[in-house]
């Protein structure tokens, strides 16, 4: 089964487009407690959770002690619930060929988000694991993204619709990163390809709002899932954090839920 094809059955199972991020704050959880904090997260947000997504420098900045930590953490997920590794890696030749291997066949993450500055010929390492998957940045969430993605090229489209349109006809197994604190252009990119799978982050802390994100790009399994790590991980700090977690996992799935239902 393909990642995509996965993601769809998971989503579907649970009614849910609920991605969790796993990103521990080391000036919250110190590296010694990494594990303890993800395995109780993953066991009470895991019934709402359409994926995981752990974000490799949370677990990098603290060197082996980090990298033994996200192993735990990914073994401590369920089997049947799909695992997006956000490790934004982009480079050419063989250096994306080892990042290519590294992700699928050492971490086994079974899509991981891409940087496509550099073109086809460097995530085209990526694309040679077939039944894996790959989210290329495209319009994302941080402030500064205008900068360079909302620059208008000389074909007429910003950088970031023509991102979305190139880099999902390279293959099947291609999606897009699109934030949903930009749902103009999150609806923008939705219109251009339609049924391009989503990762949209920046639900919670950021100031995305699920409202928005369901009007601007629809309510489909498989076709998008909607990120919140700091919201959930961290709903609350004191001994009911996991209870807190997944009270807040649950009440993300049924916001968007109920906004599918509200009128276009």
């Amino acid at each position: 089964m393909t990642f995509f094809a996965q993601l769809e059955a998971r989503s579907r199972e649970v009614d849910s487009l609920v991605c969790v991020g796993l990103d521990p704050d080391y000036k919250k959880t110190p590296v010694d407690r990494v594990v303890a904090l993800n395995k109780a997260v993953i066991a009470a947000t895991a019934p709402y959770a359409a994926c995981f997504k752990p974000n490799i420098a949370f677990y990098e900045q603290h060197g082996i002690a980090g990298l033994k930590a996200l192993e735990e953490t990914l073994a401590a997920i369920p089997a049947g619930i799909p695992v997006i590794g956000d490790v934004k890696r982009g480079d050419m030749g063989n250096t994306a060929e080892a990042y290519a291997r590294a992700m699928f066949e050492q971490w086994k993450f079974g899509a991981v988000t891409v940087n496509g500055y550099q073109g086809y010929d460097a995530v085209a390492p990526f694309l040679a694991y077939p039944e894996n998957a790959i989210y290329v940045l495209c319009r994302t969430s941080n402030p500064g993204s205008r900068e360079f993605q909302e620059q208008r090229l000389e074909n007429g489209r910003m950088l970031y619709q023509h991102v979305a349109v190139t880099a999902t006809a390279w293959a099947p197994n291609v999606g897009l990163v699109v934030g949903a604190t930009a749902p103009a252009e999150l609806r923008d990119v939705r219109t251009l390809v339609p049924d391009a799978p989503l990762l949209v982050p920046g639900v919670g802390t950021q100031g995305g709002l699920p409202d928005d994100v369901v009007k601007s790009a629809g309510y489909q399994h498989g076709k998008m899932v909607v990120n919140a790590s700091r919201s959930i991980m961290y709903a609350s700090e004191g001994p009911d954090f996991a209870e807190a977690a997944g009270r807040a996992a649950r009440e993300l799935r049924d916001e968007l839920r109920a906004a599918a239902a509200l009128p276009a």
